[in-house]
């Protein structure tokens, strides 16, 4: 693979596809996680050091075994080389910048007096980028402890605190809308063509054999009559299909059968049978329900009339 690819491509190659699969399986909405999420930037800044490293590693231990070769040896590489992909010349200076390093042949000029059992010492200076890197590493300290330590900045328990309360937020707004998670508290009332006639389907499917195609009852009550058992209106009657009717003699509870948008959808074509006056229904049942959330008409009218005799 090295000698496929060379190093200057090798490593930006490893890195994004790292950072690629990152960004791909890190959840941060519409931000780049890096951004969202400040460890995954330092986390990629090591990767990067580390893959650097690992290569300036290598190259240093390809050029001392490449010393040890015999002559033979060097020329069967060198000879290799010259028929696979060299490293361009601008990748050399670029490594050059970053290591300082010195040829092998220069040793004698870098050795120091020091003598520990024969080994001896070099006076190498360190390398740039090792440099560069630990000036980087100060100034992210300094930035890192003035955000959170001086400025105040938000630590991981209060992100923490502050997305799950977003979260609460978010699940609620969707709850209210979301069709598969409907209760009789976020009912509404359909009055649309297709949604009642989706509802007419699944009521000649699921409720006719009690109730009539019609609605004039049959076993189960009469759907078009102005009283109810369990009480009317699009809150109640949903309640009523979602969980059966009167315990051991009423409905069964549908909602292990029917979605709550399709309850939905039922309860609304029942309530539009109202006053339909199907051919010999059954005797109605119940109570009449009013609905309490409509202010009475004769209350509206009183007002109407005292406004007019007050203007008389």
């Amino acid at each position: 693979m090295k000698k496929i690819f060379p190093v200057y491509v090798r490593v930006p190659l490893i890195f994004f596809i790292v950072f690629g699969l990152m960004e791909y399986f890190i959840d941060s909405g519409s931000q780049p996680a890096f951004v969202k999420y400040p460890m995954v930037l330092v986390f990629l800044a090591v990767f990067l050091f580390i893959l650097i490293a690992i290569e300036i590693t290598l190259s240093a231990v390809n050029r001392v075994l490449y010393q040890l070769m015999s002559p033979e040896e060097k020329a069967k590489v060198e000879l290799e080389d010259s028929l696979s992909l060299k490293e361009s010349t601008w990748y050399k200076n670029l490594m050059q910048k970053l290591t300082k390093t010195q040829p092998i042949e220069k040793e004698g000029e870098l050795l120091l007096d020091h003598d520990y059992d024969g080994i001896k010492e070099l006076d190498n200076n360190l390398p740039p980028w090792w440099v560069y890197l630990f000036y980087i590493g100060i100034v992210f300290g300094v930035i890192y402890f003035a955000r959170y330590e001086v400025f105040g900045g938000d630590d991981q328990e209060t992100e923490l605190k502050k997305e799950m309360a977003q979260a609460k937020i978010d699940v609620e707004e969707y709850l209210k809308t979301a069709p598969d998670l409907m209760d009789e508290k976020s009912v509404v009332l359909l009055t649309d063509a297709p949604s009642l006639e989706a509802g007419k389907t699944i009521f000649n499917e699921n409720c006719a054999a009690c109730h009539r195609a019609d609605g004039g009852g049959q076993i189960g009550p009469n759907l078009t009559d102005n009283k109810w058992i369990l009480g009317g209106g699009i809150k109640n009657l949903f309640h009523t299909v979602t969980n059966g009717g009167r315990d051991g003699k009423g409905m069964i509870a549908w909602k292990g059968t029917l979605k709550p948008k399709e309850i939905q959808k039922v309860s609304s074509y029942i309530l539009s049978l109202q006053g339909s006056n199907p051919k010999d229904p059954k005797e109605a049942e119940g109570e009449v329900w009013i609905d309490e959330s409509i202010p009475k008409k004769g209350s509206v009218v009183a007002k109407v009339t005292d406004s007019t005799e007050v203007k008389k």
